[in-house]
């Protein structure tokens, strides 16, 4: 035990030498939280709807410190995804990449499933009337129809903040695309997940193929979902690894998600949005390569404060809830 304190002590001192070194010449030795830290945390977004994010399709509001709540907001539609959703989905999630107050993503759906997929009927002449005098024109333009729908969930992916799906009731067709360009999927009792492509007489083409493989590990089984467009409901994919956990209700889903993005905001933000960074770049790469990778990458975010404040946090038996990180 002493031996521990001892070593706790040695590397809070290491720590606390290298933070008041040349590198950062004014910052206190005591490493209590400056009073700039604390106003900048201060001044976040009052709980409620969030500013500069107003959409026909979403809602996007504060649910708590650090925390946006994105909900696909066509109810009556079932959440379908039409023209206007593909777009501003892009819009949403390239401003909640540069959203230094935010932290972690919930995404749910409004009414009585999180999304039907996509709107077939409001897209049916961009698919079935496209424009252009031959094959070739006509092939170009449904090509960039088809890359920009592959942003919208791009651009889950790529945000650098955790992304938390919580499904209830069905998830179609263009849901399965966008849960599975999340980081964590939490889901009611009562979903069921379903690659439906196929049976509307096309190949699934912005993200399920290429993203569902790599999230359940089951080639035959991914197959299988595919190529029948049957259903798998929550146990199913429980044990198969869609989903992380399964809950009661709708109500106790979106509970769990938004404490499960609590918990994260919690943390250094430059550790978990490394973290997450770093984890995507592992998926697509070898081991070899993925080491080298994080090696070059914490070369400067091992520079962080926040390993300082987190240590000391530790060592002092404080939960990481008391301490404040800078924005990023």
């Amino acid at each position: 035990m002493a031996a521990g304190i001892v070593a706790s002590r040695r590397l809070r001192d290491l720590l606390t030498r290298r933070l008041t070194g040349s590198n950062y010449p004014g910052l206190s030795i005591s490493l209590r939280l400056t009073g700039s830290s604390a106003q900048e945390e201060a001044s976040g977004v009052a709980l409620g709807e969030a500013p500069d994010h107003s959409y026909e399709s979403l809602r996007v509001t504060s649910a708590q410190k650090h925390v946006l709540h994105v909900q696909l907001n066509r109810p009556n539609k079932r959440n379908a995804m039409n023209k206007v959703f593909w777009r501003e989905m892009v819009e949403c999630f390239n401003k909640i990449s540069r959203d230094a107050d935010c932290r972690a993503v919930v995404i749910s759906g409004a009414g009585k499933m999180f999304t039907a997929g996509i709107d077939l009927m409001d897209m049916a002449s961009d698919i079935l009337q496209p424009k252009g005098d031959d094959v070739a024109r006509i092939s170009w333009y449904l090509r960039d129809i088809i890359t920009r729908y592959q942003e919208t969930f791009n651009v889950i992916e790529r945000c650098p903040k955790p992304v938390i799906a919580a499904v209830h009731g069905g998830c179609i067709g263009g849901g399965v695309d966008l849960v599975t360009a999340c980081d964590i999927r939490y889901c009611a009792q009562d979903a069921f997940f379903q690659v439906k492509e196929v049976d509307v007489g096309l190949a699934a083409d912005v993200g399920t193929l290429q993203r569902l493989p790599k999230v359940i590990r089951n080639q035959s089984l991914v197959n299988e979902l595919a190529f029948t467009a049957r259903k798998m409901l929550a146990d199913e994919a429980l044990g198969s690894g869609l989903v992380s956990r399964v809950f009661p209700d709708k109500e106790v889903t979106l509970d769990a998600a938004l404490a499960l993005a609590a918990e994260i905001s919690s943390k250094s933000p430059v550790a978990v949005q490394s973290t997450k960074v770093n984890l995507l770049y592992s998926r697509d790469h070898s081991v070899a390569e993925s080491l080298n990778y994080v090696a070059s990458w914490n070369m400067s975010m091992l520079q962080t404060q926040d390993l300082v404040k987190s240590v000391q946090a530790t060592t002092e038996n404080k939960e990481l809830k008391t301490v404040t990180f800078s924005k990023l």
